[in-house]
């Protein structure tokens, strides 16, 4: 998406004349120098090179990759899974803290600017953001899991009603406040940097309150680029697989394959991969664009067929049960660690701690979109915004599929028998055209796949290229080809048991953009705090309390506060020496009696 100068009037921001990274904001059409730029051999070379020693390292000694994995997981899990459950809900109370306070009503842009995009455009793409492969994929396979075997310390009897609320609790939990607020972090940041403070779209840039400038475009900085280079790469390629594993669960429930293995999933990864590239290489970008539209569209009356041919009433009923049970386990869920026992630990590594670390492994992705629409907006707009309308589409997207799931499963059809990758097309298989509505899932999944990897690698080639808005081909087709290799590789170290290769790696590999996102926080807040919009106020107010103070000493509380022009250096010196009784020159206010 290209990001285009609103055409309100005013002077474009200016960048921080203490920020090196600072560059003029894009302007309508953009100039070559803000589209295209060189790329950081450092940042690229060495992302590069790592990552083809991994594809190497799984393809040819895939038994070692899974074993090392393993070992580090297990170490990652015993210490520091607490890691990840603390940060994720620091997110929450930071992002909700920010939109709360006085902070939220700094603009991303220009004081005066107007929202780059009308709401309901803008909310329309936020609908978009959060809609993809992972919807489909756990669409039905979450709720139906926790029903029929509940979660650790919630005390339900499976197939109980108490675990349909637990079920749909924890689910809600798992993508809506959470996953949304740790985007909105990053997002934010972006958002801040570019529009506000005229720097370039990287990670690295939005540390110069942090770190200082130089640091950031040096060592540091590129550090914290590649590792936004793996975050993206490893979430996407995890995307990618749980995709490719969906397709081949639609092909063994459909009865056009029988026991689909690794070697097919491998195979639907390179047809899949191959059709991205040949996109990317003609050029049809708006071709991609408008099969995402169709994919959008095509989700909608997915779940409205379920929703008007499953059990209607149930689902109206689970929209507003779910959000209540929701908020009242919200602190028990976010609190479950592995300190409450083994069989918890587990638990968390299956969903909760890979859950947040593919999120995390999303958010330079998912970052930069929302930014990039967000031009204009307020920091609580913003954070209002990103957490709660791709919240509301989950809640419904997951009642739907997860509530008529359900009620087959308690019907009497055993749809928890097969795989997490056939059960969605097992609820659809037991409708009527229950055949087409599989095949136009799988074409879901499938449009999910080519336009998701087409994105991540324009973000990858972004950040590979120094924030350049249209990175080369070239870069973003080898991350493109790299994405699908990486995804083979996951499904290779898992063997028969693939999705838990997936997790596996995608939680290691998001450890350290977790550190990386609260530096990203402490910094974000050193920029907010700085802002000229908050630096005016607290200008103001000290004025006003110098000069009400010194009224009530001098005068007895019987004076008046009479704004004007300092003409002379007496005068200035006469305020500052009667405790700032002139208030900020060229501001008039109305006359105050105390």
């Amino acid at each position: 998406m290209t990001v285009k100068e609103p055409t309100t009037g005013g002077p474009p921001p200016t960048p921080d004349p203490d920020d090196a990274t600072a560059v003029d904001p894009v302007v309508e059409g953009g100039g070559a120098a803000d589209r295209r730029k060189p790329t950081d051999k450092v940042v690229f070379g060495v992302s590069a090179a790592l990552v083809v020693a991994f594809i190497i390292w799984g393809t040819v000694a895939t038994g070692t990759l899974s074993s090392v994995a393993s070992a580090v997981l297990g170490g990652i899990m015993s210490g520091g899974g607490w890691f990840f459950i603390l940060a994720a809900s620091g997110f929450v109370v930071f992002a909700i803290w920010l939109a709360a306070s006085r902070y939220g009503k700094i603009p991303l842009g220009r004081d005066d600017e107007r929202p780059e995009f009308r709401t309901s455009s803008w909310v329309a793409m936020m609908f978009s953001a959060g809609m993809g492969i992972g919807l489909m994929f756990f669409g039905v396979a979450e709720p139906l899991s926790f029903f029929t075997t509940p979660p650790p310390g919630t005390g339900a009897a499976p197939g109980s009603p108490q675990a349909l609320d637990a079920a749909m609790a924890t689910t809600l939990f798992h993508w809506t406040l959470h996953p949304w607020a740790i985007y909105a972090v990053v997002g934010l940041a972006i958002a801040y940097g570019t529009f506000r403070k005229g720097r370039s779209q990287l990670i690295s840039a939005a540390f110069a309150p942090l770190l200082g400038t130089r640091r950031t475009q040096g060592g540091l900085g590129k550090a914290i680029d590649i590792f936004a280079i793996f975050a993206t790469l490893f979430g996407s390629a995890a995307s990618l697989g749980l995709g490719a594993l969906q397709i081949g669960g639609g092909l063994q429930a459909g009865g056009w394959m029988h026991n689909p293995g690794t070697p097919l999933l491998v195979v639907i990864i390179v047809v899949l991969t191959i059709a991205f590239i040949a996109s990317a290489v003609s050029g049809v970008a708006k071709g991609i664009q408008w099969l995402s539209n169709i994919n959008m569209v095509l989700a909608a009356v997915l779940a409205f067929f379920v929703f008007v041919v499953g059990p209607t009433v149930l689902i109206l009923n689970l929209l507003p049960g779910t959000v209540g049970h929701y908020l009242a386990d919200l602190a028990s869920m976010a609190a479950r660690t592995g300190a409450d026992g083994p069989e918890t630990a587990e638990w968390l590594q299956s969903w909760t701690v890979f859950y947040w670390a593919w999120w995390i492994s999303w958010t330079p992705f998912v970052g930069m979109f929302i930014a990039r629409i967000s031009r204009g907006r307020t920091v609580r707009q913003f954070i209002a915004g990103v957490i709660l309308i791709p919240s509301l589409v989950s809640l419904i997207w997951f009642a739907i599929f997860g509530g008529a799931a359900i009620s087959r499963q308690s019907g009497g059809l055993n749809l928890a028998s097969g795989g997490q990758e056939e059960q969605l097309f097992g609820l659809l298989q037991s409708y009527p055209g229950g055949v087409v509505l599989s095949v136009v899932a799988m074409l879901l999944v499938a449009i999910f796949f080519v336009s998701g990897a087409d994105a991540a690698s324009v973000v990858m080639g972004t950040i590979s290229q120094r924030g350049s808005l249209e990175p080369g081909r070239g870069i973003v087709i080898f991350w493109g080809a790299v994405m699908g290799a990486i995804a083979a590789v996951m499904l290779l170290v898992g063997g028969d048991d693939a999705l838990t290769g997936i997790q596996n790696i995608t939680i290691i590999m998001a450890l350290p953009f977790v550190i990386v996102m609260v530096l990203l926080c402490v910094s974000l807040y050193k920029d907010l705090r700085a802002d000229p919009l908050i630096r005016r106020e607290d200008r103001a107010a000290e004025a006003v309390e110098q000069a009400v103070d010194y009224g009530l000493k001098a005068h007895d509380g019987d004076f008046i506060l009479n704004v004007k022009p300092l003409s002379t250096a007496d005068g200035a010196d006469e305020a500052q020496e009667h405790g700032g009784g002139t208030l900020l020159p060229g501001e008039p206010q109305p006359p105050h009696r105390a």
